[in-house]
C-alpha cells in the first residue's frame, strides 16, 4: 500500500471498522470465538460487501507490520478512533482477534447471520443514502432552513443526482420491509438522523412511503 496517502486515507476501512466500536462503548469486547456487539455489526455489513473485509484485513496487516507506535504512521493512527483494549491485552492483540473473524467471514460470508441493525453506526452503514436524506434534510435545525417538509424534499431533489435518489427510494422500501412495528421504525429513522415528526395525521410509515414516491418522481 502506498505510504504517501494523505492522513486518514491509509487506514480508511479500519477507521470505519473502529467507528463501530466507538458507537458502542469504545472498548474491544471480542473473544477469538465470539465477536462482540461492535464487531458483529461490522461483520453483518461486510458480509454484504466482502471486499470491505478484505480491505480491513490488508490494513490491519499493514498497521501491525509497521507497528502501532511507529513514527511512520503516527499521523494516520491519530485519525483512527482510539478503542480501549481489555486489561492485560494490547490494541495489537485485539486487532489480531478482529482479523481472525474477518478472515473467517471471507472464507464463508454466509456464516454471518443477518439481523436487524443494532447500532446507529450499523443503521447508517446499511442505509447510507436514506441516512443522507434524513440526516441532512430533516435534522433538528430543519425549521431554521425550510418552511415545510415539501421545500426540504424539493431541495433534496435538486441537489441529489438520480442514482442517489433511486438508492434512497430503494432503501426506504427495504427499511419498511425489514421493520414491522412503529416503535422499531421510529428507532431506526432516529438512528438515521430523522429529528422531525411526520405531517399531522400521517404515520411515519405512510410519510416514508410518500417520500419514496416523491423522490422517485423527481
Amino acid at each position: 500500500m502506498s505510504h504517501s496517502l494523505p492522513p486518514g486515507q491509509r487506514f480508511h476501512e479500519l477507521s470505519d471498522l473502529l467507528e463501530s466500536y466507538a458507537n458502542v462503548d469504545f472498548t474491544f469486547s471480542d473473544s477469538a470465538e465470539v465477536p462482540g456487539p461492535a464487531l458483529s455489526a461490522y461483520l453483518r455489513i461486510a458480509a454484504r460487501d466482502p471486499a470491505r473485509a478484505a480491505t480491513a484485513i490488508r490494513q490491519i496487516d499493514d498497521l501491525l507490520s509497521v507497528g502501532l507506535f511507529s513514527d511512520e504512521i503516527a499521523d494516520e493512527v491519530e485519525y483512527l478512533p482510539h478503542i480501549r483494549p481489555p486489561r492485560g491485552t494490547t490494541v495489537e492483540d485485539c486487532l489480531r482477534v478482529v482479523r481472525g473473524h474477518l478472515d473467517r467471514l471471507l472464507h464463508d460470508p454466509s456464516r454471518v447471520p443477518q439481523a436487524t441493525p443494532q447500532t446507529s453506526w450499523e443503521w447508517n452503514e446499511r442505509f447510507p443514502s436514506l441516512g443522507q436524506l434524513l440526516g441532512a434534510y430533516f435534522h433538528q435545525d430543519f425549521s431554521y432552513l425550510y418552511a415545510s417538509r415539501e421545500e426540504a424534499l424539493d431541495e433534496y431533489a435538486v441537489e441529489t443526482d438520480s442514482e442517489d435518489r433511486a438508492r434512497a427510494a430503494q432503501e426506504i422500501g427495504e427499511l419498511l420491509e425489514m421493520v414491522s412495528s412503529d416503535r422499531e421504525l421510529q428507532a431506526a429513522t432516529s438512528a438515521l438522523g430523522l429529528d422531525l415528526l411526520p405531517p399531522r395525521g400521517m404515520s411515519l410509515r405512510k410519510w416514508l412511503e410518500a417520500i419514496r414516491r416523491r423522490i422517485t418522481a423527481a
